[in-house]
């Protein structure tokens, strides 16, 4: 059988049924052969990152069950990849990618010239330090070893991305037939997680029992384990209060001990729950310093610190817990169950203090703007009630507006990008969240970021989605004019000087998609209702030229409690405590 043929009916096997391409010379023969296959859905992208992001986005909507394959071809088809492979890796996204190569006879080996053929690459030492597995092959025989080797390391105890860069005579090449049916046949061996050790566990029930002040973080490496919406109930029911951090906050249901998001951009609640519990647990959280701020000797200044993760290079890395657990989040929540007898020293007290105080954070801090965030978030919240939707969202102030604002339900989702923070993300995320979801998408981005891949408007209208992308337009790039108003006296060079934007709703016209333009509440409530009917593309620009800050924030230094701006209400709530 020829190997690209061999391929795809490999990746078909193993439920990989999606590709996101930008065609080149040297992806052809694996193209061809997915399209003759009959079981995939090709997407042709305009930009590899695109493409990449796109992939990602299915695995995030299958919450890691499902994987999508990224291709792009020699030379710069693999570098544009980079971006969106470091993005799976920082969030834990189990993706495929494949590069073509050129012929093993023109790749340069050992001599030390910097290229022997045309568009040649040596992308694997590029990626070797943001995948799980990444392989060149060059013998068709270990073509289907590697790609086994590489599905399994994705999907694999903290997930991740792989990759496989295959010259273009490899592709060509016959694999016998016995070979193919003996991989095709052959399970994934993903690894199996360690198992929770019961010394740490009865550890953890002493701290809890004990605790009067209780709180539990939640982290992206629980958000798509299958049993936390079931641990989340039990701590609801038991009236525990928890927190997330951004990633954390992607799945998790908005119910009245939810004191939503820590961190630098937080919710006050959140922060000041972290500041004042006697007990803190994380679960599947790296504690990095967006979620503690860069005062780590006062993070969690009441608290003992108990962390539970996969990766043991997280344990002890910034905080030192006073209890690490080395466990995936799965295993915690089937293994740690949550009873009226877990935390049965909690104070009643603890528990109205931070309802109060969520109370009190409710106000709009954005009053004085024509638009609030807040607005917008609510009424956006109230449109989606009772139906399924997914928000993605891009890098700068609206992730962060959208993080404190977006309360999701059941069959709700957000979608962040996190670790690599990559500006563009959002709307190429969107398109392969919508394919694989099969209901309403609707992308979070600024003016900012969505010119960094807005050329996938041509790709959402051909594909005819039902998504809907919000431009909320400050005419600058806000989240870093705010770092220079801070720091630089103002001198706003490229993010307001030096920088510009076109009409995106002229542009959503030009690629044939609907568009909508407010500037005021009134239109807003209006065009929001809008959105909520469609079944199409359509996009809607939000003119916000005054909304170049977030509020609260946290300026370097400072401790977690006291964001900016500071409101003196929140230590006459801590005094009672």
């Amino acid at each position: 059988m020829k190997a690209s043929d061999a391929v795809a009916k490999f990746l078909a096997a193993h439920q990989v049924h999606y590709c996101f391409e930008l065609v080149g010379g040297m992806i052809t023969h694996l193209l061809d052969s997915l399209a003759q296959d009959g079981r995939f859905n090709i997407i042709s992208m305009h930009h590899e990152q695109s493409a990449a992001f796109a992939a990602e986005g299915v695995a995030r909507q299958a919450m890691g069950r499902q994987i999508a394959v990224a291709m792009g071809t020699s030379g710069p088809g693999a570098t544009n990849l980079i971006t969106g492979i470091g993005s799976c890796w920082f969030d834990s996204v189990p993706c495929l990618f494949i590069t073509g190569q050129v012929n093993t006879h023109e790749l340069k080996g050992v001599r030390a010239v910097r290229q022997q053929g045309f568009q040649e690459l040596d992308i694997i030492p590029m990626v070797a330090s943001i995948t799980k597995h990444a392989a060149q092959v060059t013998d068709p025989e270990k073509l289907l070893p590697e790609l086994h080797r590489a599905l399994s390391a994705a999907l694999s105890g903290r997930q991740g991305p792989a990759l496989i860069d295959i010259p273009n005579d490899v592709q060509r090449m016959d694999i016998p037939d016995a070979l193919v049916e003996e991989w095709v046949r052959k399970p994934l061996q993903p690894d199996d997680s360690p198992p929770v050790d019961e010394t740490w566990l009865a550890a953890l029930s002493e701290l809890c029992r004990a605790s009067l002040r209780p709180l539990i973080c939640l982290g992206g490496g629980a958000r798509w384990a299958p049993s936390m919406a079931a641990w989340v109930a039990a701590l609801e029911e038991m009236g525990i209060p928890y927190v997330s951090t951004l990633m954390g906050h992607e799945r998790i249901v908005a119910g009245a001990h939810y004191f939503n998001m820590v961190g630098s951009y937080g919710n006050r609640e959140a922060n000041w729950a972290v500041q004042n519990c006697d007990l803190l647990i994380v679960i599947g959280a790296r504690l990095d310093v967006r979620q503690t701020g860069a005062d780590i000797d006062d993070f969690a200044r009441h608290a003992r610190v108990v962390q539970i993760d996969i990766d043991p290079a997280q344990l002890n890395n910034r905080i030192h817990a006073d209890l690490s657990i080395r466990s995936d989040a799965e295993s915690f929540f089937r293994r740690f169950r949550i009873d009226g007898t877990t935390f049965c020293a909690q104070s009643s007290d603890w528990t109205a203090q931070l309802v109060a105080l969520k109370t009190r954070s409710a106000a709009d801090e954005y009053a004085d703007w024509e638009i609030s965030p807040g607005t917008l978030f609510g009424l956006l919240n109230e449109a989606m009630t009772g139906r399924p939707v997914d928000y993605v969202c891009d890098v700068g102030n609206h992730q962060m507006w959208a993080a404190q604002s977006l309360r999701l339900e059941k069959n709700q989702a957000a979608h962040y990008s996190g670790g690599m923070g990559a500006m563009g993300f959002a709307l190429p995320a969107a398109l392969g969240i919508a394919l694989s979801a099969g209901h309403k998408t609707i992308v979070i981005t600024g003016d900012g970021s969505l010119q960094i891949n807005i050329q996938e408007l041509d790709t959402l209208q051909r594909q005819q989605l039902d998504v809907a992308v919000i431009v909320m337009n400050n005419h600058s790039l806000g989240m870093v004019k705010n770092f220079q108003d801070m720091y630089f006296d103002g001198r706003n060079q490229s993010t307001k000087e030096g920088y510009s934007c076109p009409s995106f709703t002229d542009l959503a016209r030009a690629y044939g998609i609907s568009s909508l333009y407010v500037s005021s509440r009134a239109e807003l409530a209006k065009a929001i209702e809008e959105i909520a009917r469609a079944t199409g593309p359509v996009l809607l620009e939000v003119a916000m030229p005054y909304a170049t800050e977030c509020r609260p924030r946290l300026a370097f230094g400072k401790k977690l409690d006291e964001q900016f701006p500071y409101i003196e209400r929140y230590m006459m709530v801590a005094s009672k405590r």
